[in-house]
């Protein structure tokens, strides 16, 4: 009797502190790929990581840091989204990202070995590519592994309708791609683990 194909777990994290930001938007068209194709998906934005600066002389944590960590550990596959602020990331999901800092004695520490999408949104081409850059460095900081789609999405004209959808194809596609490619390398990572743990047994 075979083992049935495990089914992964996506979590994005990311978007502003503005409801349905664009980043947002994003992210949950990324998701939607990811859901496309098997995977339990989660959202984590917004005022979700209203959270304090992340102090890493106390392990005092507000119950958003707790659960996000906690949500982070559990994911199989991770999206990340941030607008472009001067050039960079901003502030709000930097500060979330340095809560990994948790993870780090953890058996697989921060995000290592899983597949990790990214996601930036600017006012301009060079702002929104310039972010990208910043968050797959992360990710590479982080020990993820950086999917092949990366998505840089300028805003300088309107790129999301009010009820989420994307007003342009070619963004909707990548959004897409980069979610079905995330579950997609989760699940064959977590059949390769499937395998090796019965191979051992």
């Amino acid at each position: 009797m075979t083992n049935p194909t495990p089914r992964p777990f996506v979590v994005a994290l990311g978007g502003t502190l503005k409801p349905d930001s664009s980043t947002e938007k994003a992210l949950v068209l990324a998701l939607k790929g990811a859901e496309a194709v098997g995977a339990e998906v989660k959202l984590i934005a917004g005022a979700q990581l209203d959270m304090p600066l992340f102090n890493p002389s106390t392990s005092d944590r507000c119950d958003a840091a707790r659960e996000m960590v906690e949500t982070l550990r559990r994911a199989d596959g991770i999206i990340l989204g941030s607008p472009g602020y001067h050039g960079s990331i901003s502030g709000l999901v930097k500060n979330a990202l340095d809560y990994t800092e948790d993870m780090r004695e953890d058996e697989n520490p921060y995000f290592h070995g899983r597949p990790v999408g990214s996601v930036a949104t600017g006012a301009g081409w060079q702002g929104a590519v310039n972010t990208l850059t910043a968050l797959r460095n992360i990710v590479h900081a982080l020990r993820g592994w950086n999917t092949p789609m990366g998505v840089a999405v300028n805003t300088i004209e309107p790129v999301f309708a009010p009820d989420g959808s994307c007003l342009d194809p070619k963004i909707a596609a990548m959004l897409d791609q980069m979610g079905r490619e995330i579950a997609t390398a989760a699940r064959a990572r977590a059949i390769l683990e499937q395998a090796e743990a019965q191979h051992d047994a």
